[in-house]
């Protein structure tokens, strides 16, 4: 993984005082996407995944990520924030769970069958989540880089970390903002 110096996106917009919605990420993710100055800046590596921090709408948090193929992010959730994303070029796929997990007091849960659901986001597309919306995000293709642009509100608080193994979702680690930035 390589970090590289915060950029400002042309795309950025004033959001109300209580902070941007789900639907308000989603369309700065989305005109972010669009700038294709700002896609093309990405530095792209074959071997790890790259990100520019931008300025998110509103106090958001808001990152550029380049996705080498084969790449991807392992089960997480983004805690107490709302987000969005969407794919500028390439194809993501994302996994989530349709059910709500407890937020604390536990390590090892057993799903229920049925609670699985798959997007394919091919570029121009794009979804927006809410809180302790868990997921994984993947680039699957094999000779292809993906390019997304992320936002979330409030600024990521912190990233709990999964491992899963059929039905079985493990907490393996929370991560905090210095682990990233």
């Amino acid at each position: 993984m390589s970090v590289s110096p915060s950029l400002t996106s042309s795309a950025s917009a004033a959001a109300p005082a209580h902070g941007p919605t789900q639907a308000e990420l989603l369309d700065f993710v989305r005109r972010t996407a669009a700038d294709a100055e700002l896609i093309a800046s990405l530095p792209l590596d074959p071997e790890g995944r790259t990100w520019v921090r931008l300025e998110g709408p509103g106090g958001s948090e808001a990152w550029l990520i380049g996705w080498p193929p084969g790449t991807g992010t392992g089960w997480h959730d983004h805690a107490e924030s709302v987000g969005a994303f969407l794919t500028a070029s390439g194809e993501l796929k994302e996994n989530s769970l349709t059910a709500r997990l407890p937020t604390d007091g536990w390590k090892t849960l057993e799903l229920t069958e049925g609670i699985d659901r798959e997007r394919r986001l091919g570029a121009g597309k794009g979804r927006s989540f809410g809180r302790h919306h868990v997921h994984e995000v993947l680039n699957e293709s094999t000779e292809e880089h993906a390019i997304s642009v992320h936002a979330y509100y409030p600024p990521l608080p912190q990233i709990r970390r999964y491992s899963r193994s059929g039905q079985i979702l493990r907490l393996e680690q929370v991560e905090r903002p210095a682990d990233w930035q």
